[in-house]
């Protein structure tokens, strides 16, 4: 039995060790030598990292004996089990972006963005497992675009397809840049690094994703799933200890340097809002969630409505565990700077780049062994999304660029997945090139990810409402609303670079984006189109576009 005595001695020894391990690295940042990391990457952290390395390679090349058919290496023969498909979902839309910009966004911003966004996930769920889940179960298919074909005809199904291979490729190009760049402040190796390492996990990813398609991807995701949230659990119960208890980084006041983030704003300059981030959370997993392959994916991979809308709720619960974890860590490590301004360098400041303190605190105050979980974790976070990203859009390419215009004798199953092994090592090679210039776009990570990714999610989302719920839908009026849709976005997200001023919060993207492709791709289709020349149906088009023409020069 433990006594409280006991339980007392075991704490204050735990302290001391964990204490003992900072000495050095503090001492080391009094002096002043904050450049380089303190301690270094040791024999025990690298153990760590291959043998996690080690372990996706032996999944891949284990079920990549099961990859018979193109049903089993796309789909995972539709038999994979809900609680695999739901975390898989997660550690899909979870990458790097996310594991580094939840803490910043909390270090640089505050806490409602990421409280906001936790708080949607009931509302969220409802709306996807009941409304749009059991639409997308009962299609046939195994690429998500090949709905619109039958709906609306092939050039949209076209459109579709390529709006989710371009936005997915610009997805990998960020998250893969932004992974190289944050394990050079880890390993505090030289920024000359960040190319090959680009490289290097690129290559690790398609190793895995190639050879066991859908199922290992599944199965790494999940292994993935629970590496990053020990990593993050680890940091946030070191700086626990280390500063005395939850009490000591727990903010008891609006923190100075948070500007403030109103409830409601009808001021688009204002950066965040309760309601904002409420309503631009449920936009966008609805959006994601019913017309992005890499979910639709997933709902697919299991047996019925059921068993797919058991999996979003596991994708749901895993999403509030680990936000509200890495949110607790931003206020840890938050607590922790404020608490030791002297280890600041000088080079970091909490109004700007509040995405580099994790990082910094993981390369320079972890003990032995637990940089090297931290920085598994951030494999696993860019590497279940890089997988999940490399099949997901060789599917598409496979289903929708590359079946429907085969002629004569169908390929073989086996001849099929070759295919689609080259394919892969070809979206692999894509991504770590476009990664080389994603590091051009200005702001945080999540401001990042809302002026490119968040461009593309409603006119992808337009089509298939037009598709599914606009019985007069035409493809003219589809694929209008969808260039609409975009063109909003595009001019609301990068207001002060196209018309100048004050830039426009990034959370007006998706709203007026949303409201764009759902009011002009019904009101287009009122056009009537049927039974003409494509001369004149050309004309239609360039009609279309000429407000928008009037509208930008007008304004600038």
């Amino acid at each position: 039995m433990i006594t409280t005595t006991t339980q007392s001695s075991l704490h204050r020894w735990l302290r001391r060790l964990l204490l003992a391990t900072l000495t050095a690295p503090l001492s080391s940042l009094a002096a002043g030598n904050v450049d380089t990391p303190a301690q270094g990457f040791t024999g025990l952290d690298w153990s760590v990292v291959i043998f996690y390395a080690l372990a996706l390679i032996g999944i891949g090349v284990f079920y990549s004996r099961r990859q018979t058919t193109t049903e089993e290496y796309f789909v995972g023969g539709r038999s994979v089990a809900p609680f695999l498909a739901g975390i898989s979902l997660y550690a899909t839309m979870f990458s790097t972006l996310s594991y580094i910009g939840v803490p910043g966004e909390i270090v640089q911003n505050g806490p409602v963005f990421v409280a906001a966004g936790v708080a949607a996930s009931p509302l969220i769920y409802l709306i996807v497992g009941y409304l749009a889940i059991p639409l997308l179960m009962k299609l046939p298919v195994t690429s998500a675009y090949e709905l619109l074909e039958k709906q609306l005809g092939f050039s949209v199904r076209l459109l579709g397809s390529a709006i989710f291979v371009i936005s997915r490729l610009v997805w990998m190009a960020i998250m893969l840049y932004v992974t190289a760049k944050v394990l050079v402040t880890v390993m505090g190796w030289p920024p000359s690094w960040t190319t090959p390492l680009c490289i290097i996990s690129g290559l690790l990813t398609a190793v895995y994703t190639v050879t066991g398609g859908l199922r290992a991807v599944v199965i790494s995701d999940v292994v993935q799933f629970f590496v990053l949230l020990t990593g993050a659990i680890f940091t946030l119960v070191f700086i626990t200890y280390t500063m005395g208890g939850p009490s000591a980084w727990w903010p008891t006041a609006w923190v100075d340097h948070w500007a403030p983030q109103p409830f409601f704003s009808m001021d688009p300059h204002v950066r965040i809002t309760v309601v904002g981030t409420f309503v631009g959370a449920i936009i966008w997993w609805v959006c994601t969630a019913a017309s992005d392959q890499m979910a639709i994916q997933r709902y697919l991979s299991t047996r019925d409505v059921q068993a797919a809308r058991r999996a979003f709720l596991h994708n749901c619960a895993g999403s509030v565990v680990v936000t509200g974890i890495l949110g607790l860590v931003g206020l840890a490590v938050l607590g922790f700077y404020k608490a030791n301004p002297d280890l600041l360098p000088a080079s970091m400041a909490f109004t700007k780049k509040g995405d580099v303190f994790f990082p910094h605190f993981v390369s320079h105050f972890l003990p032995s062994g637990v940089p090297g979980l931290v920085l598994a974790g951030l494999l696993a976070a860019a590497m279940s999304s890089l997988s999940s990203g490399i099949n997901s859009t060789i599917t598409v390419i496979a289903k929708d660029f590359i079946d429907p215009f085969r002629k004569g004798t169908q390929p073989t199953e086996a001849s099929q997945i070759k295919i689609a092994r080259y394919l892969a090592a070809g979206i692999s090679l894509a991504a770590i090139l476009g990664s080389q210039i994603a590091g051009a776009i200005p702001g945080n990570l999540i401001e990042v990810t809302g002026k490119t990714l968040h461009l593309m999610l409603c006119p992808l989302f337009g089509l298939f409402f037009m598709a599914l719920f606009v019985k007069f839908a035409t493809s003219y009026g589809a694929i209008v609303g969808a260039v609409y849709s975009f063109m909003t976005g595009l001019v609301v997200g990068h207001w002060d670079l196209i018309i100048g001023g004050d830039p426009v919060s990034f959370q007006w993207i998706t709203p007026t984006s949303l409201a764009a492709a759902l009011i002009f791709g019904p009101l287009f289709s009122l056009v009537p189109t049927k039974g003409i020349s494509r001369l004149r149906l050309g004309g239609y088009y360039v009609a279309a576009a000429l407000p928008w023409v009037g509208l930008i020069a007008w304004l600038r």
